[in-house]
């Protein structure tokens, strides 16, 4: 179990590995890729995708990337770069254990070799094995606690090498800065999001309002009535039809105006 290892273990880098200048810097433009590519209007499922994706290219002999979501009810894959390995989440899954499990339950890393951890999980290693998988490196993404919610766990990224000597404790701290990296940036495009739909909440609100004040005047006008009878008059209407009451002045209007025509 030599190379099982958790946040916090020290452990030399690989010499034989590419120059870690040379791997920040695919780390970084990965990073500015993700960045821009975020809209606000992506489901998580689809920026898991893409956080997948982005990820292949974020360090090297990332030769296939997944996304597990762990859940109470439920865990699965979300997302894929080559769906030929989602049987090795899968097998995790079914087994109840793993290194992907056991990043997602214990939110720190987890750097394995395969074929050092048959007692641990065994059935995860024979299914690495047949499918040529040589190393594993699993980094949970986890949206940061705000104001009103806790740090929210949303998926974990697994990344299989079919190279023994790939994933040394630099791409381990590369990948964590990813992962912080993509969870702020899914934050940002939600909270884009929620605002958006404030905003088009709002006005729906006051066109709402507007279109009511309307109906008010025609009817004060037509019954000679204070405002506050107008309204009860649309209320009423509107309960007496189940309709809203925004739809209900509406339709007044539009019969005043064809009225008038």
């Amino acid at each position: 179990m030599a190379d099982y290892v958790q946040a916090g273990s020290v452990r030399p880098v690989d010499e034989d590995r590419p120059d870690a200048v040379a791997r920040l810097d695919e780390t970084t433009e990965a990073l500015t890729e993700l960045h821009e590519a975020f809209t606000g209007e992506e489901s998580i499922e689809d920026a898991l995708q893409r956080v997948a994706h982005t990820a292949s290219r974020a360090v090297p002999d990332a030769d296939v990337v997944t996304v597990s979501v762990v859940t109470d009810e439920k865990t699965y894959t979300v997302a894929a770069t080559d769906e030929t390995l989602v049987v090795l989440d899968q097998t995790q899954y079914d087994a109840g254990r793993g290194p992907c499990l056991e990043s997602a339950h214990e939110l720190t890393p987890v750097r394995a070799v395969i074929g050092e951890h048959r007692e641990q999980w065994p059935e995860f290693e024979a299914a690495a094995e047949a499918a040529g998988v040589r190393a594993h490196l699993s980094v949970p993404v986890v949206l940061p606690a705000s104001n009103n919610a806790e740090a929210r766990h949303i998926g974990t990224l697994n990344i299989y090498s079919y190279s023994a000597k790939a994933f040394d404790p630099f791409d381990e701290g590369l990948m964590r800065l990813f992962t912080t990296a993509a969870s702020a940036t899914i934050t940002n495009a939600q909270r884009w999001k929620r605002s958006q739909r404030q905003v088009e909440n709002l006005e729906r609100a006051l066109e709402s309002r507007a279109v009511i004040e309307q109906a008010k005047g025609v009817l004060m006008a037509v019954h000679t009535c204070s405002a506050d009878d107008a309204f009860d008059m649309l209320v009423e209407q509107s309960q007496r039809a189940n309709t809203k009451l925004r739809d209900v002045a509406a339709k007044l209007l539009a019969s005043a105006t064809r009225s008038s025509g």
